[in-house]
């Protein structure tokens, strides 16, 4: 997601501010989080554009160079849209609060009690097709 801002502080230089946001998922632990940039676009003194990556006013590296997990600090990053996150959890959270007789199968006597397994989804489980094939 990509809007021009009107922010008026803009760094010495800025010409133009894009705010970005992104959804990230570690593929090494399952962590997700999201975040949102002010990117600040400027010309350097010979005439080449750049641009710098802002969050709460302070200047961090590109999210799209080398992302970190902020859980393992692994560099095993999948970057997505935004909003991605958020739905995964949103998604969790109504599965959560599902009354457990909706969720688990009717009694049958075909099925020994004890054999009825029921799953807990964690991010990671979501972001399986996501990951390589080892």
């Amino acid at each position: 997601m990509s809007e021009i801002s009107g922010r008026t502080g803009l760094r010495d230089g800025a010409t133009a501010v894009v705010n970005e946001s992104y959804s990230f998922a570690c593929m090494r632990c399952g962590h997700g989080w999201e975040q949102s940039y002010e990117i600040e676009h400027h010309t350097d003194a010979d005439g080449h554009e750049f641009v710098m990556y802002v969050v709460d006013g302070k200047v961090v590296p590109s999210p799209l160079s080398r992302p970190t997990c902020q859980n393992c600090d692994a560099h095993l990053v999948r970057i997505m849209r935004a909003g991605q996150v958020s739905s995964v959890r949103e998604a969790t959270r109504r599965l959560h609060e599902v009354p457990a007789s909706r969720t688990e199968p009717a009694t049958d006597d075909a099925v020994p009690a004890g054999s009825r397994e029921t799953h807990h989804w964690h991010l990671s489980d979501l972001l399986h097709p996501f990951r390589k094939a080892s």
